[in-house]
């Protein structure tokens, strides 16, 4: 079977790791690198045998291509490959807002193209082992923080950080909550840096969510309650443990048990490329179509909306308390 020719569009910080890990699969050819500095484009694509683009214009023919722009140019560039029959991987989030993503949604399922979004965390090999495990979600505890870095500054924290674990706790509850109540602050940027969510299910299933982008040290963790259990899961270590509640005779405190999880330890990156090229080659639905990424969106958008609407009870609690 031949090698499906595949493009980067994207040299930046996201599309670099993307280029790293293409080159190396058998599975594809790497046949172009676009960006609009045309410069950092060839000396990418020189390290990697590939070829640069300025634009989309003049590039050779492609079976698929990623798509890792800033998020503002995700709706344009994937509108014209998908009508182009090109099959694509867009970075997360999908677009600007949830409607722009169910656009491109609809566009791909019209042209029988695929469209994935790139929700790196649904492959990390610790949530694989979570999924394998899971029975009925009854509470979420995450925490995802970062020390402070002037990427992705045009973006509030909750599209930046927190929305890889919206998309995880909806994919694990299979719905989207009835209630939400959402707190966050700007610290050293104009958008929202710190916030904190919970989140209510009709099955009564909660979700206490934190983000922050302004952290001195780096957390990536998920622990998820279940009936008999909880299991505790480290994004970047990779790993998920299980606490595990056995019954006892009467009158005998319960047994507390442990085990870790089997995790298969993999790049989560290659894993969602190699996931993407199985369902171009396949005619699949990918691990994360484009109508998980719009709800994802709609999701943090609902929640900036709340996060909102507490900054504007809080400032005049403080407009009041100084007069």
């Amino acid at each position: 079977m031949n090698n499906l020719k595949l493009a980067v569009i994207g040299a930046g910080a996201f599309g670099r790791n993307h280029v790293r890990v293409l080159s190396r699969l058998p599975v594809v050819a790497l046949v172009a690198i676009v960006d609009s500095d045309i410069q950092n484009a060839q000396q990418l694509a020189a390290e990697h045998g590939s070829q640069a683009f300025a634009s989309l214009d003049g590039m050779p023919a492609i079976d698929a291509a990623v798509v890792a722009t800033p998020t503002v140019t995700h709706e344009e560039i994937a509108t014209r490959l998908l009508q182009s029959g090109i099959d694509v991987l867009v970075e997360k989030p999908i677009a600007v807002t949830a409607a722009a993503g169910e656009r491109l949604a609809r566009l791909a399922d019209e042209k029988g193209r695929i469209l994935q979004v790139g929700h790196l965390e649904r492959f990390n090999p610790a949530v694989v082992a979570l999924e394998k495990a899971l029975t009925i979600p009854l509470f979420f505890e995450v925490h995802r923080l970062s020390v402070f870095t002037p990427r992705s500054l045009d973006i509030d924290v909750v599209l930046d950080l927190m929305i890889h674990d919206l998309d995880l706790v909806l994919s694990f509850t299979q719905a989207m909550p009835e209630e939400i109540r959402a707190a966050g602050i700007s610290v050293l940027s104009n958008k929202v840096d710190i916030a904190n969510v919970r989140l209510s299910f009709s099955s009564g299933c909660i979700a206490n969510l934190t983000a922050s982008r302004v952290s001195v040290e780096q957390v990536r963790k998920l622990r998820l309650f279940q009936p008999g259990e909880y299991i505790s899961l480290d994004y970047q270590r990779q790993d998920a443990t299980r606490f595990s509640v056995t019954s006892a005779a009467p009158g005998l405190m319960p047994k507390i048990g442990f085990e870790q999880l089997p995790v298969e330890r993999v790049e989560p990156l290659e894993s969602e490329l190699l996931s993407f090229c199985d369902a171009v080659r396949h005619r699949t639905r990918p691990r994360v179509d484009a109508w998980q990424g719009s709800r994802a969106l709609q999701l943090a958008e609902a929640i900036l909306d709340k996060i909102e609407e507490h900054s504007a009870i809080v400032s005049e609690t403080i407009r009041s308390r100084a007069t």
